[in-house]
């Protein structure tokens, strides 16, 4: 389902811009400026766990996004995948992953930074970017013609996503839940 709403149902909703995110947990959100840097931010054990990626001056990023995502999955226990199950969901996040950030290099002026960050059932994807446009999945969707699928992947991938716009700032970010492996 595509929406609009600034964060999913249950969510506390968007912390003001002023403020560092806090996610649920209490833990903040770390913040990175070197070029591809990282940050962790660990919850209370058992809570919501968050990384940071600065894409600042970094090139080729969706492979660096893939790569950080990888690792972040690695240390959430996620991977290695000791079932199919388990295995697919970390596929489905990796692609999730990819399809945002490519959508921020295609249709904006490629991705600020990105959050990843999960509990014990849902892990959330947001990319930031400075693009004005209104990502939506193609319609009506056509398989056979090339390009335009990445939010129809998101769709059919994710729990939920959305756009959170601040007012007053230039950008957006785009955010996607997908439930946890069983």
């Amino acid at each position: 389902m595509s929406t609009t709403r600034p964060c999913s149902p249950g969510d506390r909703g968007p912390e003001p811009s002023d403020a560092p995110a806090a996610p649920e947990g209490g833990a903040p959100v770390a913040e990175a400026s070197p070029v591809g840097a990282a940050a962790v931010a660990s919850g209370a054990p058992g809570g919501r766990q968050v990384r940071r990626l600065s894409f600042a001056g970094a090139a080729a990023v969706v492979p660096l996004a893939r790569d950080f995502a990888r690792q972040a999955l690695h240390a959430w226990a996620w991977l290695p995948a000791d079932t199919a199950d388990r295995r697919a969901a970390a596929e489905d996040v990796l692609l999730v992953v990819s399809e945002l950030v490519t959508n921020a290099c295609l249709h904006a002026e490629g991705p600020d930074d990105m959050v990843l960050s999960c509990d014990n059932k849902v892990i959330r994807v947001e990319v930031a970017d400075r693009g004005t446009g209104q990502p939506a999945p193609r319609t009506p969707h056509r398989a056979g013609r090339p390009g335009g699928h990445g939010m129809f992947i998101v769709q059919r991938l994710c729990l939920d996503w959305g756009v959170v716009r601040t007012p007053d700032v230039a950008g957006k970010t785009v955010w996607a839940e997908l439930g946890a492996p069983a």
